[in-house]
């Protein structure tokens, strides 16, 4: 967890910020400056401004520093000059890397986990999202309690009655003391899944439709439109947090939409484990729908980390329906003629774009609309309407009323 005094971006002047990437065999170049720039985001939906981008080209990080002492020289001159206040990593970092690269640095360390559990700490506004926040912080903090403290003095020992041995360290007290917190927000969260469970049980046999796909990609704008609501949307990384459920009738049908929490590259293990019972909607919902934000040049990419997501927490095989938004902010780049090398994903229309997917993807339904401009959207409740429909009339086989 962020100390409040020392690692969280406070209002005012944004904190300077710069970004750490690793080139490995398994990410390119290019990969890693569209990792950098999505952490760059990150760090600004933090309230961060970023100065600066390093790479390193390694085989695989530094067990003891992650990069080497050539760039970190490299970086510190940086922070040096344009006085910086903290160096953003784009892996989680080990307790002893952190130590040492604080040591080396002389400045504020933050990898990608402790950046995405400030963001959602933010972000959370209702009980239940502060305390399965709080959870994966106490959780990320419990194994740097080394890094936290440098006071390790005995608190107890020495003469007199009652004190005589070992004694006991300040990183043995606070490490009982987070232990003990951890299970107490265990036993609150235990709780407070009983009682939403017991709400979805008394919601009927209604088709649950649930919104999922990668942060930022207008699952919330889609949630406004279909179903006239005002969830908060936002352009930035996990404007929504909380579970947001909504009846919804097209036509003659009703029907349930769920509004849920984002997904990201590299999501911390400590935030999937704590919001597992938030995403018991998606678990529970008849069918998904996957929201792609077609414009994103790597949008396949975030299809994939959408997919890895769902099967990790036990939705990987709900059907899914692939909804391609924000058309409207899709650019094409036509290729000057002379230009021999491949076609990129910028240099085809996006007709073309719907085509290659279509004969790529032809047991994959998908539809292609706009939340915002509100384009095609009477073509996607049409698709909705025949989802619900069907699984209606597999409910209520002797109710059927499309007759």
């Amino acid at each position: 967890m962020i100390d409040k005094k020392k690692h969280n971006f406070t209002t005012g002047e944004p904190e300077k910020v710069v970004l750490v990437g690793l080139i490995t065999p398994r990410q390119d170049e290019t990969k890693v400056a569209e990792y950098l720039d999505e952490l760059a985001f990150l760090a600004e939906t933090a309230g961060a401004v970023t100065c600066g981008k390093f790479t390193q080209r390694l085989d695989h990080p530094q067990a003891k520093t992650y990069i080497g002492a050539g760039k970190i020289d490299e970086i510190k001159a940086c922070i040096d000059e344009q006085e910086i206040g903290a160096v953003i990593f784009d892996d989680e970092l080990t307790p002893s890397q952190l130590r040492n690269l604080e040591k080396s640095l002389e400045c504020k360390i933050i990898d990608r986990t402790n950046l995405i559990l400030d963001i959602f700490a933010r972000r959370a506004k209702t009980a239940y999202a502060k305390t399965q926040v709080e959870l994966a912080q106490y959780q990320y903090m419990l194994p740097r309690l080394t890094r936290l403290w440098t006071h390790l003095e005995r608190q107890r020992g020495g003469k007199g009655i009652g004190m005589n041995g070992p004694g006991e360290t300040q990183l043995e007290t606070d490490r009982r003391i987070i232990l003990a917190k951890i299970a107490k927000l265990k036993d609150h969260l235990k709780k407070i899944d009983r009682q939403m469970a017991s709400q979805r049980s008394n919601r009927g046999s209604l088709a649950r439709l649930a919104l999922v796909g990668y942060t930022n990609v207008g699952k919330s704008t889609l949630m406004n439109t279909i179903a006239k609501t005002d969830v908060f949307a936002e352009d930035k990384l996990f404007a929504t947090l909380d579970t947001t459920v909504r009846k919804v009738v097209i036509e003659n049908l009703p029907f349930l939409l769920t509004d849920t929490v984002g997904f990201i590259r590299k999501l911390p293990h400590q935030l999937v484990e704590s919001f597992k019972s938030t995403l018991d909607e998606v678990r529970e919902a008849d069918v998904l729908l996957h929201v792609v934000d077609i414009s994103h040049p790597n949008f396949e990419d975030h299809i994939q980390v959408v997919n890895d997501t769902l099967h990790e927490i036990g939705a990987g095989d709900k059907p899914v329906f692939i909804v391609f938004n924000k058309i409207d902010a899709y650019r094409y780049v036509p290729k000057d003629e002379y230009d021999l090398t491949e076609k990129t994903r910028e240099n085809h229309t996006l007709e073309e774009l719907k085509t290659k997917w279509t004969a790529q993807h032809p047991d994959v339904p998908a539809t292609f609309i706009s939340a915002k401009k509100k384009a095609n959207i009477d073509k996607f409740r049409a698709h909705v309407y025949g989802m619900v429909a069907e699984i209606h009339a597999g409910r209520y086989p002797f109710n059927n009323f499309l007759w």
